[in-house]
């Protein structure tokens, strides 16, 4: 377990040769959203007894950290597919549960980074919510869930061109799909039923109930918990057979 932090390391190492680059891009996207969504649609808006403002924040957040660490897996095919630094760690003396767990927790860095920059946009907006140890639970388990995931499929896709199809048929559907810009609730009840298998729709109301002061959501946090360990196995497996 000792190369864990070579990986991790070597993982850092990008992101800081590009992190104005990386934390601009991270920012665009909820700024873009509140706009929209937040600022288009007035301040007259309300989801129950919260602004509509204070309801997407959380909702941005659970969607930033499944989406910034899913994109670890973009590291890893380049690394793989053109840098062939994969070839490296084959040969290096690193065993794969190392690897799988250097670059997990390199995805869920990114995303921790990606929650901190829009808790900033949140606060100049005049968006002031809980933060509690329960909040950064779920972000840290949702952020496993999706950083475990990426592992496992890129180490699974052929080329990088098949990880951005997976990206766009899974990932996209659910940032929009998972309880992030609307109630869950006021869906139809057979489309609540699909929508309570994402993950993601656990994440957002669990970290939706953490921000605003409410119940801890043990359900949501022993799910994600649950989902990340047999996905963070699975991409252990995926990183054997790639290795054969």
């Amino acid at each position: 377990m000792r190369g864990w932090f070579a990986v991790y390391l070597r993982e850092l190492l990008i992101l800081r040769k590009k992190i104005f680059r990386q934390m601009a891009s991270m920012a665009v996207g909820p700024l873009l959203y509140l706009v929209a969504f937040g600022l288009g649609m007035g301040e007259g808006v309300h989801v129950g007894d919260r602004s509509y403002l204070e309801f997407l924040i959380p909702g941005l957040v659970a969607m930033s950290s499944m989406t910034q660490s899913f994109a670890i897996a973009s590291e890893i095919n380049i690394a793989r597919f053109y840098w062939r630094i994969f070839e490296e760690f084959q040969a290096a003396p690193i065993r794969n549960i190392a690897y799988v767990t250097g670059e997990v927790l390199a995805g869920v860095t990114r995303a921790l980074l990606s929650v901190l920059i829009i808790l900033v946009i949140g606060l100049l907006s005049g968006i002031s919510l809980c933060y509690s140890p329960g909040f950064w639970l779920i972000v840290i388990l949702n952020s496993f869930v999706f950083a475990s995931l990426a592992v496992c499929l890129a180490m699974l896709v052929k080329s990088h061109a098949d990880q951005a199809l997976l990206t766009n048929f899974f990932i996209t559907p659910m940032a929009f799909l998972g309880g992030t810009f609307f109630p869950v609730e006021r869906m139809p009840s057979w489309v609540q039923s699909i929508l309570n298998l994402l993950p993601l729709t656990h994440a957002a109301k669990a970290i939706r109930s953490s921000a605003f002061g409410l119940r801890f959501e043990s359900f949501s946090c022993l799910l994600l918990g649950l989902l990340g360990f047999i996905l963070f196995v699975l991409a252990f497996l995926s990183v054997n057979r790639a290795k054969e």
